[in-house]
């Protein structure tokens, strides 16, 4: 990235982007480099396909690299040229780090073919024991999804760790982030599999609530 009035040229692997606004580096190892937004953009201004620049913008905004606030910032100066991909996919984020995660989820439920499940609920033994929260609940089938965000983690020593979901009955399916995003038909079979599995038993007695969100 160069000024625009400079003369150097694009030559071999190394791009030569020439802007206006060139903008306040960040040092890594002594090297100065583009804040991570702005990489991401001008990125994704050269790229083709939709879904490489979600997965490309969805994961850092996951990861906690950027936010979508700093992405809309940068897309504002950039230039229009190449800039209809990234601007959809950077519409599309909510202002939640977990906005990317649940667009990958939407995209695997709606592909199932499963019944339409309840969304984050808190599920309750007969004796009104908390057995946790589901991220996604069948409660006819007794199915259950855990998204593992620990996984992820960028302190993996500091992450919260999430307790798995343990009752009688119960068929519970675990997935990563990194699996809705890379594996979504690996993740939709292991679904589809745990249906049919809670078709030979009788469904579980739990009840549930909207889990609360944490303060």
């Amino acid at each position: 990235m160069i000024p625009h009035r400079s003369k150097v040229a694009t030559w071999g692997y190394a791009i030569v982007e020439r802007t206006i606004h060139l903008p306040e580096p960040v040092e890594i190892d002594g090297l100065p480099v583009a804040p991570l937004a702005r990489v991401l953009i001008d990125a994704a201004r050269r790229m083709d396909e939709l879904q490489s620049v979600r997965a490309m913008i969805h994961d850092a905004v996951q990861r906690g690299l950027c936010t979508p606030e700093e992405l809309r910032d940068e897309l504002a100066q950039a230039s229009t040229i190449g800039s209809a991909l990234p601007r959809i996919v950077v519409g599309a984020l909510q202002d939640g780090v977990d906005s990317a995660v649940e667009q990958w989820l939407e995209t695997v439920l709606e592909r199932s073919g499963l019944p339409k499940p309840t969304r984050k609920a808190e599920l309750r033994t007969p004796n009104g024991e908390v057995v946790g929260v589901a991220e996604v609940w069948w409660p006819k089938a007794g199915v259950a999804m855990q998204i593992r965000y620990d996984e992820v983690s960028l302190e993996p020593d500091k992450a919260p760790e999430i307790p798995t979901l343990v009752a009688a009955g119960l068929i519970v399916v675990q997935v990563s982030p990194a699996r809705l995003r890379d594996q979504p038909l690996v993740v939709i079979q292991d679904l589809r599999a745990a249906h049919r599995r809670a078709r030979q038993r009788p469904p579980p007695e739990l009840s549930s609530t909207p889990a609360v969100p944490a303060a």
